[in-house]
């Protein structure tokens, strides 16, 4: 798969590339997006929430909101922005983004760089919305209190947000991951639930799990009342990478990140019994690949780095593949389809 700009972008700086993307669809955004994709119509409702289709853009794409409609207008069925710290910061010294073209991966670094939830929410609040609209949170570096961070961010956040997620699950913030967690974590998820309000609140955790920890978060969102589970983030593990990059420090995500993020899924779903939803993340970047998650366990499914190879077109074709295959299963909904594969 590739597109016509993709020379262009991949001759430059891979953080300046992706800020020249975000310039487009934010003009494109501007101009009321114009022959935006036409998509099969896939509903899922997930959370009391209707998706209009099952395919999300995960956070870290748009982080600060400039934008929404943009990638609703590539097809996208959720939109979530973000990560999004109380107070603006400059994340991790560059450069910290990495293309691993030869093994259609990425390694990040970033650390959360952001201009914060004050600045962010106007955006949200004002975007035109196609599909449903998540609000991805975190800490800031410096934060004496995190778990006040994550407090204050929902808070903030839910009222503006279709919903929320707590992303405790990037390696590129020391000691976050800790939060994923003993009491730290029973901590965050309560005051967490109190702060939402009425907004259905996500957790994002991080795919290098281990299976008592697996069974520890799971019983703990469920006993908290979280409305479903992102399985994962990037991964500070190295599979068998090509790439003069592989090397670089930070959480990969791609191609590589595949078979992990599919494992953690079937380990969550086992973990949760079924009981909570569970968004797939990682590696996906066909509808084959987006099935095949949905058959095993996923209600949703999210991308990112799969638009750095696949580009603008990868939605359109991902949900098309998709309505596809589940017309030759015989399946008539997405809801039908979940688990059991």
């Amino acid at each position: 798969m590739s597109f016509a700009l993709r020379p262009l972008l991949f001759a430059i700086d891979a953080e300046r590339a992706h800020g020249l993307t975000i310039d487009m669809l934010a003009a494109w955004d501007a101009m009321g997006t114009p022959l935006a994709a036409n998509v099969p119509s896939l509903p899922v409702t997930v959370a009391g929430l209707t998706f209009p289709n099952p395919l999300g853009l995960a956070a870290g794409a748009d982080k600060d909101g400039r934008a929404i409609a943009g990638f609703f207008g590539l097809g996208f069925g959720a939109v979530e922005i973000g990560t999004l710290t109380p107070l603006p910061q400059s994340g991790n010294p560059k450069p910290r983004l990495f293309r691993l073209a030869e093994d259609r991966a990425v390694i990040n670094r970033m650390g959360f760089n952001n201009g914060g939830l004050a600045a962010a929410l106007p955006r949200a609040r004002a975007a035109k919305r196609t599909g449903v609209l998540g609000i991805n949170v975190g800490a800031n570096k410096k934060a004496t209190d995190r778990i006040a961070d994550y407090e204050a961010g929902v808070a903030a956040a839910a009222p503006v947000a279709d919903y929320v997620t707590i992303n405790i699950s990037s390696p590129n913030t020391p000691g976050l991951r800790d939060l994923q967690h003993g009491p730290a974590l029973t901590d965050l998820l309560a005051r967490s639930a109190t702060a939402r309000g009425t907004t259905p609140l996500f957790l994002k955790v991080a795919p290098d799990q281990e299976p008592a920890q697996i069974d520890e978060i799971a019983r703990a969102a469920i006993d908290a009342g979280i409305d479903a589970l992102i399985i994962g983030n990037t991964t500070i593990s190295r599979p068998a990478l090509r790439s003069s990059h592989a090397d670089e420090q930070g959480g990969l995500s791609g191609a590589p990140l595949a078979s992990l993020a599919a494992q953690r899924l079937r380990d969550f779903r086992t973990a949760t019994g079924g009981q909570l939803p569970l968004v797939a993340a990682g590696g996906i970047d066909s509808g084959a690949e987006a099935y095949a998650r949905i058959r095993a366990g996923a209600s949703l499914v999210q991308l990112y780095t799969g638009l750095v190879y696949g580009g603008p077109g990868l939605p359109a074709r991902i949900l098309r593949e998709l309505a596809a295959l589940l017309a030759g299963d015989g399946f008539a909904s997405i809801g039908e389809a979940i688990g059991g594969g």
